[in-house]
């Protein structure tokens, strides 16, 4: 059977670092076998799922080019022969009441009248007693009369899946190997919600099997709804996917990964600065490597080298020092046009709205290529070629109030306006030979002028900067410092 795999995530919020890592693995598996890849948008949490959310994973998936082949599509028509893709239109079309009642009709689901409260001191009680807090199963064989009370009550039940009592539920997971579960130890979760609506571990099996899914590629923290869903496939006579379950992702700390660890959501890093290329080659490393442990991949590496047999059970460590170093190698990789066109968002950021047809303005974002690490680094880098300069305080105090300030700017200004061929070569060649026969050391007329002219102490190669500013410039913001020293 052709591999048919899918990433179905819950709108509740923005797509994490997880959830990201999750779909790039069921895009990169789909790519490797030659199969498809599908996306399900699963919005059954009524209370918490989001249009807005929706529209971030849309936007997100896209950002990161992870192109899926069948499923939920971002103005929310569908594209392929097994949809509704979105779960609240396929409860509507009453798919999970359907698959619901026939295990009710089999004595393998029941209803349960009992209230939050109910359920609430059963777990106390449990936990009181050093018990595992699960469903007790007291409903499980109600009376007609038990039923007809709670019905004159008021009370909506739910359906719960009526699990084994005995045995084990056994798979094999092809990244954790041999895995089994005491089916006692398990407990009678709900399908149905008194909403009518499906729980994630009813509507998955559902879905995944009349989406006829092959491979079911997720994080290993659902490792433990596994076996619960297993049985249901079994309660149905189906055959089960295979499963693959991915190692967890930590902070440096060594705890899960979460907002105090900065950024997780892929549109968080979007904002910052980082390349789609990057996040996606990084999110590949998390849990994944090659036998070389390759770091950087070419255009199409992923899709070639992917397999699952790389995938590591333990936990994977999200580095941001890594991810920018990465991001600073995919950003030298690009060639001067490509550079301009990814940095004009943050560029305007800083109030620049930049001309690509324009020599200057073209020149000046690629100048410092070499040195950036994110996208978001090029606006405060190059902006005061554009506007006025800013004075750095710290560059005052260290720089503009060393002696002979005055002696060195009025002298480099006098060189500067006598230079015909205003280019780095000659400048830097004026401005070596300037501090030699003045008895001075480079540094002591090098970082005066930058200063002067750009307003901080760091920033594009020096003399490439002046050439860019053109000698009018240079030589007005040189007397603009004299006059602050002045002062």
């Amino acid at each position: 059977m052709k591999t048919r795999v899918r990433f179905a995530p819950s709108p509740t919020g923005h797509l994490h670092v997880g959830g990201a890592r999750t779909a790039l693995f069921n895009y990169l598996f789909a790519k490797k076998t030659g199969g498809t890849f599908v996306l399900r948008i699963e919005d059954t949490d009524e209370l918490r799922s989001t249009d807005e959310s929706t529209k971030s994973i849309f936007q997100s998936m896209k950002w990161l080019d992870l192109k899926w082949d069948e499923g939920a599509m971002p103005d929310l028509s569908e594209k392929g022969d097994f949809g509704p893709y979105i779960q609240s239109k396929r409860e509507s079309d009453g798919i999970y009441k359907k698959y619901a009642e026939q295990l009710l009709e089999e004595k393998k689901a029941y209803y349960c009248y009992c209230s939050s409260e109910e359920l609430d001191e059963m777990r106390k009680k449990a936990l009181s007693e050093k018990r595992d807090p699960k469903y007790d199963g007291r409903c499980r064989h109600l009376s007609a009369e038990e039923i007809e009370e709670f019905k004159k009550q008021g009370r909506k039940p739910v359906i719960r899946f009526r699990m084994p009592d005995d045995g084990q539920t056994v798979f094999e997971d092809l990244v954790h190997k041999h895995l089994k579960f005491e089916n006692k130890l398990l407990y009678d979760f709900i399908m149905i919600k008194a909403s009518g609506y499906p729980t994630y571990n009813f509507a998955c099996v559902i879905d995944d099997h009349l989406m006829e899914m092959t491979h079911i590629i997720r994080g290993d923290d659902h490792i433990s709804n596994t076996p619960l869903q297993l049985n249901v496939y079994k309660a149905f006579g189906w055959e089960p996917p295979q499963h693959a379950h991915l190692s967890m992702i930590l902070g440096q700390d060594g705890t899960r990964l979460s907002k105090r660890h900065g950024a997780t959501s892929i549109t968080e890093y979007e904002k910052q600065g980082f390349l789609p290329e990057t996040m996606k080659n990084y999110l590949a490393l998390l849990g994944w490597g090659t036998t070389d442990s390759q770091d950087i991949f070419k255009k199409g590496e992923l899709e070639e080298k992917f397999d699952l047999k790389g995938c590591q059970k333990s936990a994977a460590a999200f580095d941001p020092v890594k991810l920018e170093w990465m991001n600073g190698e995919y950003i030298r990789q690009l060639s001067k046009d490509e550079l301009f066109d990814a940095a004009q968002p943050y560029l305007k950021d800083f109030g620049l709205n930049l001309d690509k047809a324009n020599p200057l303005h073209f020149n000046v974002v690629a100048l410092e290529q070499e040195k950036y690490k994110l996208l978001s680094d090029v606006g405060g880098m190059v902006y005061f070629f554009f506007q006025d300069v800013k004075y750095d305080e710290a560059a005052i105090d260290k720089i503009l109030k060393a002696p002979d300030i005055e002696t060195i700017l009025n002298g480099i200004k006098k060189t500067y306006s006598e230079i015909s061929e205003f280019n780095d070569i000659v400048l830097e060649s004026k401005t070596r030979e300037f501090a030699k026969s003045n008895g001075f050391k480079n540094g002591q007329v090098f970082h005066p002028v930058r200063v002067s002219v750009s307003g901080s102490t760091k920033g594009p190669t020096l003399f490439k900067m002046i050439e860019y500013l053109g000698k009018e410039e240079v030589i007005k913001r040189i007397d603009k410092t004299l006059s602050l020293i002045e002062i």
